[in-house]
């Protein structure tokens, strides 16, 4: 006779344990504890086996026919019920330690391997923990739009929306790791472009007339401060190169006899290779330099400990101090400064203005073709720009 929840709930302990049917194979055993289990008795290939479905009440009289039904049809396909439930047992523990945290620090030690530059994949892992603890421990795999929208959501609130637009390009990029690895079979951030408010394009504050940053240049003469801070503000008008770059060069990387900085491709944001033609005017800032800190690997060590360059702070704080607001100069902004002015001059090819600059060049081919043909343009223009700004310094505009 088919059971009911009240015979279940009837159904006392005895000394030993015993069995009450439902059908069909079902039954439950009670057991001299008190503790009712669920199991579903079948056959296969001949051989009599037994199925767990756990226990009552936390499994109900409704949700264990639901199991056994299940088991019979799995039967009926020749598929063995207990190594089913095995198998999704070991694909959820699969699921369960294939977190996206899991996921993106294997992508960023992949992109470590080659030779991503440590500021990028210092950003990558800053934004594994932007998105959360709970959402990075969750299996890639299960992740939908909707909870990666709701983690976006949080950023957007704040106003920071270029966080948000930076968060959903990165996690996109792990789950298509994911999906090419056979973690996850879709890249969910995908389908959130266009769902994100747009964030307005930022330009960093730079000064771009003559005469304005003349002035700058003087302010930079006069600035008493720790040494390396104040060649390094020097030097950064001559070579117009990211502050990054600027702040962790390395004395090996400086050629004197040939006039030229070498940046490893380590250290590029491009991941190119790039050169710098030094100017008298830098060349002289930098033998300055040399004499204070040439026994030690950085050209513009910490103040606090040589083994790290100045922070990324240093030089704009500087900049403040002389009284630039972050709406008027930033460290990033002389190269805006070097690339309007020397556009205005007119003087020289836009392409090897872009070169000096870093920027990547559309099309393989011309890229090579930058590479080689600007240079001894690039190495007159950087005397030109130097002399131009020593210029500017005494209150000239040429």
């Amino acid at each position: 006779m088919a059971l009911t929840d009240t015979a279940i709930r009837n159904s006392k302990p005895k000394a030993k344990p015993y069995k009450v049917t439902d059908g069909q194979g079902l039954y439950l055993l009670v057991n001299p504890t008190g503790s009712k289990l669920w199991r579903v008795k079948y056959s296969i290939h001949g051989v009599e086996r037994k199925l767990a479905l756990g226990s009552y009440p936390e499994i109900t009289l409704a949700e264990a026919r639901a199991g056994r039904d299940a088991a019979r049809k799995q039967l009926a396909h020749d598929v063995d019920p207990n190594y089913a439930k095995r198998q999704a047992r070991i694909e959820a523990s699969i699921r369960a330690s294939c977190t996206f945290a899991i996921v993106a620090e294997e992508l960023i030690d992949k992109k470590t391997r080659e030779g991503l530059a440590e500021p990028t994949l210092k950003k990558m892992r800053w934004f594994v923990k932007l998105l959360g603890t709970d959402f990075a421990n969750r299996p890639v795999s299960d992740i939908t739009p909707q909870e990666l929208l709701h983690e976006l959501r949080k950023h957007e609130r704040r106003g920071r929306l270029d966080t948000a637009s930076l968060l959903r390009a990165f996690a996109s990029r792990v789950f298509r790791y994911a999906v090419a690895t056979a973690r996850a079979d879709r890249d969910p951030a995908q389908l959130l472009i266009g769902a994100l408010t747009i964030p307005r394009v930022k330009h960093f504050p730079a000064i771009t007339d003559p005469e304005q940053f003349g002035g700058l240049l003087r302010a930079i003469d006069d600035y008493q401060g720790d040494p390396a801070v104040m060649h390094a503000l020097k030097l950064a008008p001559h070579v117009f190169q990211r502050p990054g770059e600027l702040r962790q060069m390395e004395w090996a990387e400086v050629n004197f006899e040939k006039a030229v900085w070498t940046i490893p491709i380590a250290k590029m944001k491009m991941r190119q290779p790039h050169s710098v033609p030094l100017s008298r005017q830098a060349l002289a800032i930098l033998t300055d330099m040399k004499s204070l800190s040439g026994s030690g690997r950085l050209v513009f060590p910490s103040i606090r400990t040589r083994a790290r360059p100045i922070s990324d702070n240093t030089m704009n704080a500087a900049l403040r101090r002389m009284g630039f607001s972050k709406e008027q100069m930033t460290a990033h902004g002389f190269r805006t400064s070097a690339s309007s002015l020397l556009n205005e001059s007119g003087k020289w090819n836009p392409d090897a203005i872009e070169r000096a600059l870093a920027h990547m060049v559309a099309g393989s081919v011309r890229r090579i073709y930058n590479q080689s043909a600007y240079w001894g343009e690039r190495v007159l223009m950087a005397q030109w720009w130097s002399d131009y700004l020593d210029e500017l310094r005494k209150g000239g505009s040429r």
